[in-house]
């Protein structure tokens, strides 16, 4: 089999690249080594930057999430139990944000490539890639016990932090940066009302915070112990966890109910140089993970996806200069938001060898951050999202 472009990993990263080069009249073939329910299966981010949006909507995708998405502007933090600061983004730095869960976006692509015909080779196993730095790289995989095999003039790994493509680049050519935190982020998400607005709570017990996903369906976590399993927290111990973190004029307005999904995930900072080796370019969570703190993750594989099919398209117009600047354009992003996404970390969060120094530190930046109206615009600017480079 031939293409232009064989895309590794069905995720958002891949699916959009792939929405995106197709109409561009770019071929592609996407190869997921999970089953296509697997992969709805999954619960990831839900705050969308004003740019992801936008981009969403230009390219036909944004219908059900204009009909069913959050719109929102304003971030509460809290801190002692009591202390609330509110930021308003719209008067901040004039953007707003919208919360439609990331596996509301995979159902919206899926059925975008059904109606395009894209190809979609879902239980791809033993994905290889092969002469990623010649001129015809090479795709192998097996699929209903039949060995494929896939030449292309480009190969876009989104496979995850745990796929293949970021493992293709040579050792002595990849650096990986790196930072683990010494807590996870328990989740539930439940069908209930949630909280108008974003709560980000740093309480003596852990932090804690009150998202959403749609008008029915809310997401909530809480800091804990990295050694803790789910069924360490029973749904009854979690609520009473969330509510012992937040002031008491939220606690009154959550909403309980059975949790639908429940997961601990850690919190980690990771990022790879380059994203691009010869006919290979990484795109989202295969080249960077982000601690969710910030809600960057999917955008951050959104901004990706945008500057590679915008390179690729250029290269088949006969121009490469953003092919040649895919990499640095892209990490000048992520280092962004990798940035922004640890000091919100540390902002927040209870670390377990934190000094009565270092909680003062900590106390007095909040202090800050609730008196400055300055401080208030940086920090919104970040977190709606800066615009895409031209």
């Amino acid at each position: 089999m031939k293409t232009q472009v064989a895309i590794i990993g069905a995720g958002p990263a891949g699916t959009l690249l792939s929405h995106l080069l197709g109409r561009a009249g770019i071929e592609s073939v996407v190869l997921e080594r999970q089953s296509r329910s697997y992969v709805l299966g999954r619960v990831r981010a839900g705050v969308l930057e004003w740019g992801t949006v936008e981009l969403l909507r230009e390219n036909g995708l944004g219908d059900r999430m204009d009909a069913e998405g959050f719109v929102h502007t304003t971030i509460n933090i809290a801190w002692r139990g009591s202390d609330v600061l509110s930021i308003d983004t719209v008067d901040r730095v004039g953007q707003k944000m919208m919360a439609y869960g990331q596996t509301e976006i995979q159902h919206d692509l899926y059925e975008a490539a059904d109606a395009a015909g894209t190809r979609l080779v879902f239980e791809a196993e033993d994905v290889a890639l092969h002469d990623v730095d010649g001129d015809q790289p090479s795709v192998t995989y097996r699929h209903n016990g039949v060995e494929q095999r896939i030449e292309a003039d480009f190969i876009a790994g989104c496979d995850g932090f745990h796929g293949v493509s970021r493992r293709t680049i040579p050792a002595d050519v990849l650096r990986e940066y790196e930072k683990v935190y010494p807590f996870g982020w328990l989740g539930i998400l439940s069908e209930t009302a949630p909280l108008p607005h974003l709560l980000y709570a740093n309480h003596e017990r852990g932090f804690a915070l009150c998202s959403m996903r749609k008008p029915n369906l809310s997401r909530y976590y809480v800091q804990c112990p990295i050694s803790d399993t789910v069924e360490d927290w029973p749904d009854d111990r979690f609520w009473s966890e969330l509510f012992a973190r937040v002031p008491p004029e939220f606690e009154s307005r959550i909403e309980t109910g059975p949790s639908v999904e429940k997961s601990i995930a850690p919190v980690r900072s990771f990022v790879a140089e380059p994203m691009s080796y010869g006919k290979l370019h990484l795109a989202g969570d295969a080249a960077h993970i982000v601690p969710p703190t910030g809600a960057k993750g999917l955008n951050l594989a959104v901004s990706d996806v945008h500057y590679l099919s915008r390179a690729i398209a250029g290269h088949y117009g006969g121009d490469d200069t953003y092919l040649d600047s895919y990499s640095d354009m892209a990490l000048r992003r992520v280092w962004g938001a990798v940035r922004f996404s640890w000091s919100l970390t540390s902002l927040l969060h209870r670390f377990p060898d934190q000094t009565p120094f270092e909680q003062q530190l900590q106390e007095n930046e909040l202090a800050h951050l609730n008196s400055s109206a300055l401080a208030q615009a940086a920090l919104a600017e970040q977190y709606v999202g800066l615009p895409f480079e031209v």
